[in-house]
């Protein structure tokens, strides 16, 4: 399971261990709808996770019991987990700055701005001034982006590539707009690499609303936060093997294939001296199935070692 499974992984578990406990066993079919489960089997191995859990002293009275039984949830001894633990000071303090400087931008609504206010009156109810928080000026296109996602335009845009530095003009199928890690992105089909593209707002240095319009999905996913693979991104095919297994867990892959002997992924990079240093720090554990830039950089990086070692 790759980093990003797990964040979703457990943020579906602990929305759901509340929700549960307030509505005492639920039919499967309800939990499954409700929090977005493909499969029983699936909500049977959180269930199964959750049955091993519990708080400090992990005796059998303090570990929860949880499973399916006929077509009920059941989720019992877990009274500590039916609401949520208070926040610390500084919790309370970071959570309230990020609420105050998403209430300034575009993405404001009125639920948000009753919850900031709601937040900044329990944290400093005698100095509701005495904090700021502001996000930098949201950049050129984004309204004309947004525009054009939702309603199916297609737009021509020159963009300047982050790591190549190079400037390409190309048509493509605005899908949704979102900010992660600071920065905002459209996420994007590209007509011409024909597949789905990650695009830095900043970086699109002009951009054209064409007059026809494209099928635009039902349902579009929005990607995850971290790591975004932009249009320009650097991919390669890794095997790892046992003792290689942990980078699916840290690093932006998507995971293809996996057996017993080996796991094989793709793996997403700005630069590809980024997977070559990890291949050589790996050895044997892993090996490059694909990834002509990579491969080059693995065998710069290699020579570099050995004539650091002549030299010593």
């Amino acid at each position: 399971m790759t980093a990003a499974a797990t964040q979703r992984r457990l943020t579906r578990i602990l929305s759901m261990v509340p929700w549960v406990i307030a509505h005492p066993y639920p039919r499967v079919s309800e939990v499954m709808e409700r929090f977005g489960y493909k499969s029983e089997s699936q909500l049977a191995a959180d269930l199964a996770l959750l049955f091993v859990c519990g708080v400090p002293g992990y005796g059998p009275g303090d570990l929860m019991v949880a499973f399916i039984d006929d077509d009920r949830v059941i989720l019992d001894m877990a009274d500590y987990f039916a609401r949520p633990l208070r926040l610390t000071p500084p919790e309370a303090l970071g959570l309230l700055s990020a609420g105050m400087a998403v209430a300034g931008t575009s993405q404001a609504n009125p639920a948000l701005t009753r919850a900031v206010d709601k937040l900044a009156s329990t944290v400093l109810p005698e100095a509701s001034g005495a904090i700021g928080a502001e996000l930098p000026a949201e950049p050129e296109h984004l309204e004309t982006l947004r525009g054009a996602a939702d309603e199916g335009k297609v737009v021509g845009i020159t963009y300047l590539a982050v790591g190549t530095n190079r400037t390409t003009s190309r048509d493509v199928e605005p899908l949704v707009v979102y900010a992660s890690m600071g920065r905002w992105y459209l996420s994007a089909r590209c007509r011409l690499a024909e597949d789905l593209r990650t695009f830095r707002v900043d970086r699109i240095r002009s951009l054209e609303e064409r007059p026809h319009l494209f099928d635009r999905p039902k349902e579009v996913e929005h990607p995850d936060i971290g790591f975004t693979a932009s249009a320009d991104a650097v991919y390669a095919i890794l095997a790892l093997g046992p003792g290689a297994r942990w980078v699916a867990e840290y690093y932006p892959v998507d995971v293809i294939r996996e057996t017993k002997k080996e796991m094989l992924v793709r793996f997403a990079m700005s630069d590809p001296r980024v997977a070559a240093r990890l291949l050589v720090r790996l050895g044997k554990n892993a090996r490059l199935v694909e990834g002509e830039e990579v491969a080059r950089e693995v065998k710069r990086l290699r020579r570099a070692i050995l004539a650091r070692y002549g030299e010593a």
